[in-house]
């Protein structure tokens, strides 16, 4: 049903006792997901908000052409850390953004298809190819996001986090630096504050939903429970506080907490004296949803020097 892995992952997930973990598993059947809410409607997990931690190696990287207005992010994952930090990768990274800025691929596959702006003569995907192979890794594309407009791009911890925002303002303003500015500004925060919707209108409902139950059944396994009428009452403000965690417009403002995210554009509008909005952004983690590959080095070693 689970194995003895699987309660250890749940343990560095939410930070629960082993014992707890291995309750919640068998509670929930083995169903990982379901565990880790048992465990938030319980009390026991210390933080279920490292839900999207990092379970793969690689570089997530940007391309920014403020002249023709158009940003990129881009994840390309490959099996280790040691290669994500070499200069051949970086360098693949930097390319393969670059293309995507220059060449507006709809998607990998196609990307993969074009002419290389770096190596004129061959394909995008034997360019990669090659460097793959120089590299003696497994190296996959992942995803890319490309905005033109009024964007910005900000690559955190060594290409761990990319952001690319795109703003809403006069084109009268694109080479305005106190838009660059409130752009970049926005975005490091989205690196930092990691929002998932920009409006709350965004959040599907069975979200919301799932968010309410989350915190009904922590009140109801409370010590002294709640009655039901007042827990329906104190879920108002619970899920008022969980819009402001994930909606990037009810955000408080990181360098400046005393200000939220759309007082920060009204405050831009007024001083640059045009509405300035946010169209979308996106926030990439590199390796997110991924699973790292387990390897035991010394018996790694010791396997090849058999072979």
């Amino acid at each position: 049903m689970f194995t003895a892995k699987d309660v250890m992952a749940l343990r560095e997930l939410t930070q629960a006792g082993m014992m707890d973990c291995k309750k919640a598993l068998t509670e929930c059947d083995g169903d990982f997901e379901k565990a880790k809410d048992y465990l938030r409607e319980k009390g026991l997990a210390a933080n279920a908000k490292k839900a999207g931690r990092i379970a793969a190696e690689g570089v997530v990287g940007g391309y920014l052409c403020t002249e023709c207005g158009v940003g990129v992010i881009i994840e390309v994952n490959c099996e280790t850390d040691f290669v994500a930090n070499t200069d051949d990768f970086k360098g693949l990274v930097s390319n393969l953004a670059e293309q995507v800025g220059q060449k507006d691929p709809a998607d990998v596959d196609e990307l993969l298809k074009q002419q290389s702006i770096s190596e004129p003569a061959t394909s995008v995907s034997d360019m990669f190819n090659t460097i793959a192979a120089k590299i003696g890794e497994k190296v996959s594309i992942r995803r890319f996001a490309r905005y033109e407009g009024v964007v910005d791009t900000y690559i955190h911890l060594g290409g761990r986090i990319g952001v690319l925002v795109d703003l809403d303002a006069p084109a009268s303003l694109k080479d305005s630096a106190e838009l660059r500015l409130v752009a970049h500004d926005i975005a490091m925060h989205i690196a930092a504050a990691r929002p998932t919707y920009l409006t709350r209108e965004e959040v599907p409902a069975e979200e919301v939903e799932h968010e309410k139950e989350i915190n009904r059944n922590m009140a109801l396994n409370e010590e002294k429970p709640k009655p039901a009428a007042v827990i329906e009452k104190m879920l108002s403000g619970r899920i008022e506080k969980f819009y402001k965690e994930i909606c990037l417009l009810e955000q408080l403002f990181v360098k400046d907490t005393s200000m939220t995210i759309t007082q920060l554009l009204e405050k831009a509008s007024k001083d640059l004296g045009a509405k300035i909005g946010i169209k979308r952004f996106t926030r990439y983690e590199m390796g997110e949803g991924l699973q790292k590959r387990e390897c035991n080095f010394a018996e790694e070693v010791m396997s090849q020097t058999k072979a």
